[in-house]
């Protein structure tokens, strides 16, 4: 009886071949880990964590906590940041540019009245009047003061850096033609008239253009400063408000789960966020008040005005360079005297400019401080109609001393004018700084106040949470 072949038996001839060959197993390359599943990377772990957090309520306490404490962080940084900025303009605007913005002015208008008192001078005579001379000296060493101070102050604005240099550059070269012009006068020479002329003409296409551009740039800057100063921080309201909403609902789902009107910590981080939120709306909002009145009511005045008294200055210089060239310079179609072309001019451009500061005046005295610079104007108009008069008749002597005379002269009522642009600039220079600095104070304190009352926010919606977490424990 034959049996079934088992394990044991052999197997029979021939089969043995028919198998295929073992494979052995290779062992995984060095450096390399061994094969097995892909491990998710790191924000799918994250995400899952979250998932399975967000599964239990602890979990989801947790989560909303870090959220709150985020958002009310995020809140008090962003208006720290922001409102930091708008400070730091606020500043710049009454410490930098306004004050660089009136030095700019006050160097055209002492270059102006130094060429002024040049012309004044040389009229005169042989011997020039001490306090005229005196002015000359005050007007140049007043330039060239505020011109050291300008370079020291206006770095990172290369058009300021470029008219400075000009400034620089040509100043010493027309104090250098007076000079020549005062010596060449006192010697009875004529050639002191064209060397003064000359000096006029340097001061008219050098100087006072330079003075001019150097003034534009820092008002400029002046606007600048002030535009940044007054941009409203939205990032910073739209946080807070989204920071407040966030504190509402987590109050709101603690209330409906708990049945708990309220949480102690979350009131107090409401009530943190809300004070920055209010004091950021009201502080900005005064700061912006502010600053909107010292550009419409001080810094637009000053501006007008600066304008007037430029202009008083420029026709008094060709009134006086009107009888020292006594027409041997022509306007360019050879018709007028071109420094009495000039003159009236200015005088134009002045009674433009005071109409338009009694418009911007915003009060009485101011209106009235205006008025009577416009009736010294007038004055002085009606003065040198006279003057005009006395010259063409052929009585250059009669004419010179309704110019420059001490009692009834155009000069007289020129200085009349000028003292009052000057109080009324003064005036106006006051109030800018006045409302600029109230509108700067009112942002001085909000960044560390935002700062602290944050971290104090953030931990009342920490401990706020922690003390729900705790009732799971």
């Amino acid at each position: 009886m034959t049996h079934p072949p088992n394990a044991h038996t052999a197997p029979a001839p021939g089969l043995e071949q028919s198998r295929p060959p073992a494979v052995p197993a290779q062992a995984a390359p060095a450096g390399l880990p061994p094969e097995g599943p892909e491990r998710p990377g790191v924000w799918a772990e994250g995400r899952a964590i979250l998932r399975r957090a967000a599964t239990t309520e602890p979990g989801r306490l947790q989560i909303i906590g870090a959220v709150l404490a985020v958002l009310v962080v995020a809140f008090g940084a962003v208006t720290a940041y922001e409102i930091s900025a708008r400070a730091t303009s606020a500043d710049d605007v009454v410490s930098r540019s306004q004050p660089l913005s009136a030095d700019a002015a006050s160097i055209y208008r002492s270059l102006a009245d130094a060429d002024t008192a040049a012309a004044s001078g040389f009229l005169a005579g042989a011997t020039e009047p001490a306090d005229v001379r005196r002015r000359y000296a005050d007007d140049i060493a007043t330039a060239s003061r505020l011109l050291v101070k300008a370079a020291a102050n206006t770095e990172g604005s290369v058009e300021s850096t470029r008219e400075i240099t000009t400034l620089g550059e040509h100043l010493p070269r027309y104090t250098g033609l007076i000079e020549r012009a005062r010596a060449a006068n006192r010697q009875g020479l004529p050639l002191g008239g064209a060397y003064l002329r000359y000096a006029n003409q340097t001061m008219a296409t050098q100087l006072l253009p330079a003075a001019e551009r150097l003034y534009a740039a820092e008002t400029a800057r002046l606007h600048a400063d002030d535009e940044e100063a007054r941009a409203l921080p939205y990032l910073s309201l739209v946080l807070g408000l989204l920071a407040l909403a966030a504190l509402a609902a987590v109050q709101r789902r603690n209330y409906l789960r708990t049945n708990r009107v309220l949480n102690h910590g979350l009131l107090a981080a409401t009530a943190a966020s809300l004070v920055v939120l209010l004091w950021l709306t009201v502080g900005h909002t005064v700061a912006r008040a502010e600053l909107n009145n010292a550009r419409e009511h001080g810094q637009n005045s000053l501006q007008v005005l600066t304008a007037a008294r430029i202009n008083s200055l420029k026709a008094r210089a060709n009134e006086n360079l009107t009888l020292v060239a006594r027409g041997a310079v022509l306007t360019d179609d050879g018709k007028n005297d071109k420094y009495e072309t000039e003159h009236n001019a200015g005088m134009k451009a002045l009674t433009t400019a005071l109409a338009e500061a009694r418009e911007l005046a915003d009060d009485d005295a101011g209106r009235a401080l205006v008025d009577r610079t416009a009736d010294r104007v007038a004055h002085w108009k009606q003065r040198h109609s006279v003057a005009r008069a006395t010259d063409d008749a052929g009585d250059y002597e009669g004419a010179l001393n309704l110019v420059i005379g001490r009692d009834d002269s155009t000069g007289r009522s020129f200085d009349q004018v000028d003292a009052l642009l000057k109080q009324a600039l003064e005036r106006e220079q006051a109030e800018f700084t006045r409302s600029a600095s109230d509108g700067r104070g009112a942002l001085t304190a909000l960044p560390l106040g935002a700062g602290v009352l944050a971290v104090l926010g953030a931990v009342g919606a920490i401990m706020g949470i922690n003390r729900r977490l705790s009732e799971y424990r």
